[in-house]
This record gives C-alpha cells, structure tokens and sequence, in this order.
C-alpha cells in the first residue's frame, strides 16, 4: 500500500470514529440528564450558566475537530501521489497562515467573554432578598442553620423554590467542598476561612448534594439533600424545625430519653432538653428527617437499628463510637429519636 493510500485510508477510518464517539455522545448526553446528579440538567439560574458555557465549548471542539479531519480527509485525495505526478511541497504561504491562525484565536474569544462572564454573575453578591443559609462542613457530615430563623438541621437543606439562597461555607475540621450538581457548582469549606455561594431554584424537588473534597475516610459517605419546597411548605418546615422537641410519650421513649440525655448528651443538642452537646448533629428533629448517617440511609428502624449500634461499622471512620448499648436500650432509644418529629 503506497504512503497516500494508507494515508487516506487512517483518515476516513478516523473520521468514521469522530462519527459514531460524536454519536455515541449526544446520546449518554442525553441519557445522563435523568441522572438525579447529573450536571447536564441545571436547575437553578447559576447552574444553568455553567451548563451554557459547556455546552458552547463542546460544540465548538465539535465542530474544529470534525472540521479539522474533514479537511485532512480532502488534502489527502486531493494532493495525493498519483502516478507520473509527485506530491508537491508548499511552504511559507502568509495568508493560509494567518488564516489557521485567526481561527483558534476567534474560537478562544468566543469561550473566553462567556466564561468571564459567567464568572463575574455567578460569583458575584447575592440579591438582596435572598435566604441566608450557613453550610459547616465536618468529617463527615454537614450542619445547615438558617441564621435569624432559629433553625439548625443536619444533612437536609430545605429551601423555597425561586428565591435566591446565599449560602456561607464552613470547615470544622478538614477541607470539604459543598455541591449539588443540578444546583451550583463545587465551592470548598475551607477551615478559617469562609468562602459563599448563591443560587436560585426553579423547580420544587429533591436534589443529591455531597462533598466533592477529599476529606478523610468517609469522603464517599458524605452527602446531603436538598428540598426545595413552595414557599407555604418551607415556612411550615421553619416553624416545626424552631421549635423544642416535645416531651417524650410512652414507656419505651421515656427511657429512651433518659439515654439520649445523659450518654447522647456529650455531643448532640436536643433543644428543650439538657442535651447540649455540639460535637455531633443537632437531634432535636431527627424524626423528620428522611435519611440518616449523613444521607447513607433510609431513616428506619432498620437502619436506625444497625446504626446506633455499630456507627463505625455501618460507616467507617465514624467520629460516633460503639457505646455498646443493650437491645433494650436500643428499643428505647429508637422509640425517643423517632418521636423527635
């Protein structure tokens, strides 16, 4: 096979990939956007920036690398070797190189105003009406408060649906990162050093959130959820979460109490009790919430079981020791938490 057939011949069995990988990708592009964490189905104004910026950069890598072998696809046939005639050589053609050179240069404007720009609103000061939320970033686990609302909650973030949330991040220990893919980008937690982001939803819904830092040996098991709710709905969920725990009912949750006062009491706050501790999450509402274990699990019994009894065997690394409780203690203690509604 002489040099220009097998050129010619690399070039179409290339260009012939860029088709089907080009394929290949619009259609798990368009599969990811079911992904419940998938970036590519933005869902608040921010996100949805991002998501443009993206989707401009693709296309136009698309399009310089179709056009690129396109064109090395043509020269190959058309100044191919043939036989009486050579390949000629062309060299130092000005205006064929200050063509291609132009072209990147117009393709890197093209990205770059978009992207500053996006940058500049995304990052800039939140509306003045916006919700003020405080995300603290702990091994592993987050505490959300809503300063002057009087609400302090673990691992669920509830926020109405399109007001403008400004969000003030936290570490208590090491490096973490707060993001929610369909909701805004990764921001660090960066101990002594607060940084913030901004976001508004636009739809009602439930979102995966999780840190994307590198933070120890529960990383992976660090997650959280965001419920973004009407107005009515988040301001009945503020009312509930303000509120002290009740007083315990029934014989079972009465002991329970006096566990979760007393050897509980060390590390989590249950307001309305004496329970003040402020190592652990806030557990004055624990009932209401829909998972545990920093978002690992359905909270059930079940789960809730395997949890206090082990922590650090249903989630390595946990800061929660084995306090080797008895079944009965457990019974009691799981009746106490599951009424903290």
């Amino acid at each position: 096979m002489r040099p220009s057939a097998r050129a010619i011949t690399l070039t179409v069995v290339s260009f012939a990939a860029v088709l089907i990988t080009s394929y290949l990708i619009w259609v798990g592009w368009d599969a990811t956007t079911g992904d419940p964490q998938t970036t590519l189905a933005p869902l608040s104004e921010n996100a949805r920036a991002v998501d443009d910026v993206y989707t401009l950069i693709t296309i136009l890598a698309g399009l310089v690398m179709i056009g690129v072998l396109t064109l090395t696809l043509a020269f190959a046939i058309i100044f191919r070797e043939r036989p009486g005639r050579e390949a000629q050589q062309i060299h130092g053609n000005p205006r064929l190189e200050v063509f291609w050179t132009l072209i990147p240069v117009i393709i890197v404007v093209a990205i770059a105003v978009p992207s500053f720009q996006v940058i500049v609103d995304t990052t800039g000061d939140a509306p003045d009406d916006s919700l003020e939320v405080v995300a603290t970033g702990n091994q592993w686990w987050f505490e959300f408060e809503y300063p002057g609302l009087g609400v302090v909650t673990a691992n669920e973030l509830h926020l109405p649906v399109d007001r403008p949330v400004n969000v003030e991040l936290r570490a208590g220990d090491v490096i973490h990162s707060f993001w929610v893919p369909q909701l805004s980008g990764k921001v660090d937690m960066v101990p002594g050093h607060n940084n913030r982001l901004w976001f508004t939803p636009e739809e009602t819904g439930e979102y995966l959130g999780q840190c994307a830092e590198f933070c120890g040996t529960s990383h992976a098991n660090m997650r959280f959820r965001v419920f973004v709710q009407t107005q009515e709905e988040f301001d009945q969920w503020v009312a509930e979460q303000a509120a002290d725990a009740l007083p315990a009912e029934g014989e079972l949750a009465v002991a329970g109490e006096g566990i979760a006062t007393t050897i509980c009491a060390a590390c989590h706050v249950i307001r309305g009790t004496n329970a003040a501790g402020q190592l652990g999450p806030d557990l004055t509402h624990f009932g209401s919430r829909t998972t545990l274990a920093s978002g690992m699990f359905p909270n059930d019994t079940e789960n809730l079981r395997a949890w206090l009894a082990d922590p650090p065997d249903v989630k390595p690394g946990s800061k929660m020791p084995n306090l080797n409780l008895s079944d009965e203690q457990l019974d009691q203690l799981i009746a106490y938490l599951q009424g903290l509604d």
